[in-house]
């Protein structure tokens, strides 16, 4: 992972790519938001979203899933190259969060992440704060879920 120091405005990283398939859709669906067009073909059909449509907290917690795996590749580099790795704090949360079109089973959605601003936390002081625009994309180039997160990031050298 990055210190606050070595992350700037407008850095963008591509967090890989999921394909929702009828099966996980329903499993997630059937766990933790059991709607009928989420574990229904015929419903999802009848739907105003056309077919068997993945929930949207499924499509936003496989963004987290890569957010995370990113994370961990980033500090095996790091550790790999012999750097110090920043241990990143918790999220105090996200703001604008959008499911923008329905995602339905066989589609595959590819993540990123671009960072919108960073400031220090007055507060905290050895903390940065950054909002990043996490975002998902069909294979059809239609933007599907889009969010701003928040982060506190360890400062390199802060006193």
């Amino acid at each position: 992972m990055r210190f606050f120091e070595d992350i700037a405005i407008g850095q963008r990283r591509e967090l890989g790519s999921f394909t929702f398939t009828a099966d996980n859709i329903r499993r997630f669906a059937a766990q933790f938001d059991p709607q009928r067009f989420h574990l229904d073909e015929e419903a999802g059909r009848k739907s105003l979203f056309g077919g068997l449509a993945a929930s949207g907290w499924h499509v936003g917690s496989i963004c987290m899933k890569l957010l995370v795996e990113d994370g961990q590749r980033q500090a095996s580099e790091a550790i790999a190259r012999g750097e110090k790795v920043a241990v990143w704090g918790p999220s105090p949360g996200f703001r604008d969060l959008r499911w923008i079109r329905p995602v339905l089973a066989g589609d595959t959605i590819a993540y990123a992440t671009e960072v919108e601003s960073l400031r220090t936390s007055e507060k905290r002081p050895e903390w940065g704060i950054l909002q990043a625009r996490n975002t998902g994309v069909s294979q059809r180039g239609e933007l599907v879920f889009s969010m701003l997160a928040t982060a506190f990031v360890p400062r390199r050298n802060a006193a």
